[in-house]
């Protein structure tokens, strides 16, 4: 039985930071794969910022290149919007029968938990690995305080990557060479279709 990591998010675009988390889970963490699940739209953030669906995920793909440990999904493309990460795992679980899926998110993500659709459920059957994200504040929230006793969270010293989207956005909008912050086929497909420049 696989040990799949589920590493959620917009991906608008992935970066440096995206793939050595990724990596840094299968190498020390004891996952055999973690799987970008790219989404159409996350109900938490606003959609008109992201590009298409499928750039983002050719984005990813490129991004991966021939690792077989990891893997850019695009299931939640086809499933009903917006998406919700219990919905997602429900269909992935029963397509996959053999697979042991986990979630994988950053500090900042594990204290919107409450939030979250389904919530209990998901952190009854889903263990969570948790990599570290600078400034990330828990707030003062009885039902998160209880979420977070019940998971099973599993907290990973993975190096801290301080870069986000927003910042790779802004720094292309203003001109700047952003190659040292994604994977050169990023950035050479980013520059080629001139996207993030308005």
């Amino acid at each position: 039985m696989a040990k799949i990591g589920l590493y959620f998010g917009s991906f608008n675009p992935v970066h440096i930071g995206h793939i050595a988390i990724a990596g840094y889970m299968t190498e020390f963490a004891g996952l055999d794969q973690v799987w970008f699940v790219v989404s159409p739209h996350n109900p938490l953030k606003m959609k008109e910022t992201l590009l298409a669906d499928h750039q983002r995920h050719h984005m990813t793909q490129l991004a991966i290149g021939d690792n077989d440990r990891l893997k850019a999904s695009d299931i939640e493309f086809k499933l009903p919007v917006p998406s919700y990460t219990i919905d997602t795992l429900a269909y992935l679980q029963e397509k996959y029968l053999k697979n042991e899926f986990c979630l994988v998110m950053g500090e900042d993500n594990l204290y919107t938990l409450h939030k979250w659709k389904n919530i209990n459920e998901l952190i009854r059957k889903y263990p969570i690995y948790v990599y570290p994200r600078l400034g990330s504040v828990k707030p003062s929230s009885p039902l998160l305080d209880h979420i977070l006793s019940t998971a099973i969270i599993h907290h990973v010293k993975a190096p801290l990557m301080d870069i986000s989207g927003t910042f790779i956005r802004d720094g292309i909008k203003n001109g700047k060479d952003m190659l040292y912050f994604l994977p050169p086929a990023v950035w050479k497909y980013i520059k080629e279709m001139h996207f993030y420049k308005k």
